[in-house]
């Protein structure tokens, strides 16, 4: 039993990362899809698909490259974890990197980086740290 799924699909896409491969697969659920969308519209991975093979579906995340084949997605680390959960208000949104990394974050109006969250002035779980 895994106690942690989000964090496995972040390592899966960290572990993909170092090998060069094109694309990673892991279960989907709807935090897990909705978490790959926002790093997907972020730019710092690829089309996210959804495979219904089977009685479980799959997410099919492919990894982006730059020219000199180094992965765009520097780092990733979980911020929330099942053992200790990570709010924040509207005014403590974090910054990752000085503005250069994102933050995703878990509100009320959905799975959304820092900066639309800042925007909305939304605050709520923080999921993850990119950079």
């Amino acid at each position: 039993m895994m106690t942690d799924p989000v964090a496995d699909m972040l390592t899966r896409i960290r572990n993909a990362g170092r090998v060069r491969h094109a694309q990673t697969r892991c279960p989907a659920s709807k935090l897990k899809t909705a978490i790959a969308r926002v790093l997907s519209d972020e730019g710092f991975i690829g089309e996210v698909e959804t495979e219904d093979a089977g009685a479980k579906p799959t997410l099919v995340l492919n990894l982006r490259y730059d020219g000199d084949g180094q992965l765009l997605l520097d780092g990733i680390r979980r911020v929330s974890k099942p053992g200790r959960r990570v709010y924040v208000g509207a005014a403590e949104v974090p910054k990752v990197r000085n503005g250069l990394g994102m933050a995703v974050l878990s509100t009320s109006k959905g799975v959304m980086c820092d900066r639309d969250a800042r925007a909305q002035r939304l605050g709520g779980e923080v999921i993850c740290e990119v950079w």
